[in-house]
Order: C-alpha cells, then structure tokens, then sequence
C-alpha cells in the first residue's frame, strides 16, 4: 500500500497515523521498546515530578493540530 502523502489533508495524515497507531497498540507485546526510551521516560518523571516540565492535554493538542 502506498499512501499519497502530498495530496492528503493534514486532517487524513492525522487519522491515518491514529488508525495505524491503534493497530500497533494491538500488538504492542509484538513491539520491543528500546532501551533508550525507558531512560528517556524516566528522565522526564522526574522533571515532572520536580515541577519542571508539565504534561498538556491530549485532546486539546489533537484538536489544535486537526485545525492546522
């Protein structure tokens, strides 16, 4: 399958990288996390945690980039 990225919408990109990244949440056992992304995730709980760095919401950022 091949996707014609340049005539697609930024809306259908968006739903097409949601529809894929529910497919692979499927499978997600299937799916090796590399090692760096369990230090990258720590890392940043910790600057939550100390006030740092702030978590935005999902459906209000999605929303935004759907009205690009």
């Amino acid at each position: 399958m091949v996707l014609q990225l340049d005539k697609m919408t930024t809306a259908d990109k968006i739903r097409a990288m949601e529809s894929l990244w529910d497919d692979l949440c499927k499978h997600a056992d299937a799916v090796a996390s590399p090692s760096w992304h369990k230090n990258i995730l720590s890392q940043r709980e910790k600057s939550v945690a100390k006030g740092k760095e702030k978590f935005n919401d999902w459906d209000r950022e999605k929303k935004e980039l759907e009205n690009l």
